[in-house]
């Protein structure tokens, strides 16, 4: 130790060996801590630099097509071309409605249809969400409202329906009419856009595009001139029908009043009706519940039928062999059972009666005693049973939604409905088309082209490729026919009681004096083509209705065919609350016959 201590020297003393043994260990231990905090930040980026890689290996593996369809998305947006739905013809090939072009927007969930400067005011303001589509424009607006029907939004409930199950909220859909009962073939099927956007959602350009196709055409029976005739017709009519069909059952006319203008459901908020159009706007037509514009009272409203219903009276009792053609009875203007007393119309307007009354001249006057007491022969229940043979009671099937089946009465039917048994006066009221019977217009015409037809019910149609469907048949005899036939002929002649057809002629020479069908019409001989006049023969029976109270105003029917021979048209009018059959309905009917026998 000395001799170390010899060699330092003796300035430095002894503990400076011990300061100099004790800094070395302190520097290890540094050296130690670094190397740790080395060895843990390496760690962390090993590990961070795992995750970061697991993650990516996730994100390419897991989620890659999701994200690659959110970049895509952000630049790419598809968008649905609508498909224009099929046009309906009519007839002769005109068009009851066409397709024209317009826009659609959604507010408020609901799907709004847009005209152009409608559409266009919008997109100038920045609007982004309109879709460009066909609007469907009806051209005869009023005239044809119930038979076509509109088109509008789906609803929540028709899109719970089976029908439905591959529609989706917003679509456009067939709501009544021909435009609901044949949605399934009008409406097309819907193409798709794919265009790339920009950060503004500008379009740049299409990537491709999926052709919409377009829904089929369809053809209908109905004739549009002779439609038109008959709501001219109408014009001052508040409520009614008029119903023109061949004897097979095609329907060449279905008009309802009141009637409304379609184009309001399909043209957009701006459209404007005609100044003549019954509803101004939509509101309008919804809110008047006593006219019920939307009502389709041809197939859907429900009325005694009056006097009409002679003819199945007759029929049962002459095809159920209950009387013949020599069958009489005496008319002494009323007919009192106990303390109850039921007359004849003629005897309570005039107060007049017609003697020996047989069932042509029954049907020619529309004689009500002869009715009443052929209905007692007869019965209800076998009464009931040729008016279901005749149509009545059932839907006929026509290919409209909303038909009414109507009543057909009996002593069971009572018992249920009323808790009362069935009387005879009753079946007085029955007999002539009064009491609880309820019938639909088209179950008038139908049963009055059974008559014409000679004896089969056709099924009610529409579309003109279905083929005739015969419901019935031989529901009538020749012989019964040649009575019944007899009798509505000579009410449409003088001495009858559709006192507006008598003597009916057109100026048309096309059609061939026969004797029958068409006769010579004299007219002055200052006329210079009074040889181009025909009388057109028309086999009639009027109607009118009693309902509701004394004040009330009575159903106007009358129900025909032409020529008389050899049928070429079924047609049957009703105004509802309006007065007699022959004052009111009647002159409509002519009207109608103008139109298609005026025809060159």
């Amino acid at each position: 130790m000395r001799d170390r201590k010899k060699s330092i020297g003796l300035a430095f003393p002894d503990y400076i060996g011990f300061e100099q043994h004790t800094r070395r260990r302190y520097s290890d231990n540094q050296n130690n801590e670094k190397q740790m905090r080395s060895v843990l930040l390496l760690i962390c980026l090993i590990v961070g630099i795992g995750i970061l890689f697991l993650r990516l290996i996730f994100l390419q593996l897991f989620q890659g097509s999701y994200y690659k369809n959110l970049s895509d998305t952000n630049r790419i947006r598809t968008s649905v071309v609508h498909a224009p739905r099929g046009i309906i013809f009519n007839r002769n090939g005109v068009p009851l409605v066409f397709n024209v072009p317009g826009f659609r927007t959604v507010v408020n969930g609901k799907t709004v249809l847009l005209g152009r400067e409608t559409a266009i005011s919008l997109i100038a303001n920045g609007k982004k969400d309109i879709e460009v589509d066909s609007l469907r424009q009806y051209p005869f607006k009023e005239v044809f409202s119930h038979v076509l029907g509109y088109i509008g939004q789906i609803s929540k409930e028709e899109l719970s329906l089976t029908p439905f199950s591959s529609y989706e909220s917003g679509e456009l859909v067939g709501k009544m009419g021909i435009e609901k009962e044949y949605e399934k073939i009008l409406k097309g099927t819907d193409g798709k856009k794919l265009a790339e956007v920009d950060a503004m959602g500008k379009e740049i350009r299409t990537l491709g595009q999926t052709d919409p196709i377009p829904g089929e055409n369809i053809t209908l029976t109905l004739d549009s001139k002779l439609q038109q005739a008959a709501f001219l017709a109408m014009e001052k009519v508040k409520k009614g029908v008029v119903i023109v069909s061949t004897p097979q059952g095609e329907i060449l006319v279905l008009l309802s009043k009141p009637s409304f203008d379609p184009n309001l459901f399909t043209l957009g908020e701006n459209y404007k009706t005609d100044q003549e159009s019954s509803y101004k706007n939509i509101s309008e037509a919804l809110l008047d519940s006593e006219n019920q514009p939307f009502l389709n009272r041809a197939i859907s409203g429900t009325y005694p039928p009056g006097s009409t219903f002679k003819l199945i009276t007759a029929a049962t009792g002459l095809e159920d062999k209950v009387i013949d053609q020599n069958y009489e009875v005496t008319d002494n203007g009323v007919l009192q059972i106990g303390a109850f007393s039921f007359a004849n119309w003629y005897f309570t307007q005039y107060g007049k009666t017609e003697g020996q009354v047989n069932v042509v001249k029954a049907i020619k006057r529309s004689n009500d005693i002869f009715f009443y007491k052929l209905a007692e022969e007869v019965g209800v229940e076998r009464l009931s049973q040729k008016a279901k043979a005749f149509g009545l009671g059932e839907r006929l099937g026509i290919d409209l939604q909303g038909e009414e089946k109507g009543i057909v009465p009996s002593d069971e039917w009572k018992k249920k409905a009323m808790g009362e048994p069935w009387y005879l006066g009753d079946t007085y009221h029955y007999g002539i088309g009064q009491g609880y019977l309820l019938t639909t217009p088209l179950q008038v015409n139908a049963w009055t082209q059974v008559i014409a037809n000679g004896g089969m019910l056709y099924q009610q149609h529409l579309l003109a490729s279905s083929k005739l469907k015969i419901q019935s048949s031989k529901l009538i005899s020749d012989k019964t026919r040649e009575l019944i036939r007899q009798g509505m002929i000579e009410a449409c002649l003088t001495g009858g009681v559709a006192w507006p057809l008598f003597e009916f002629k057109v100026k048309n020479s096309k059609f061939k004096v026969d004797g029958n069908n068409f006769l010579e019409a004299p007219q002055a001989t200052t006329s210079a083509n009074f040889s181009d006049y025909r009388k057109v023969s028309i086999a009639c029976k009027t109607g009118t209705a009693q309902h509701g109270g004394e004040q009330t105003l009575p159903h106007a029917w009358i129900t025909l065919f032409a020529p008389a021979y050899d049928p070429q048209i079924v047609v049957t009018v009703l105004v509802e609350s309006s007065g007699e059959g022959s004052n009111v309905a009647a002159p409509i009917a002519k009207k109608v016959l103008e139109e298609w026998f005026g025809r060159q």
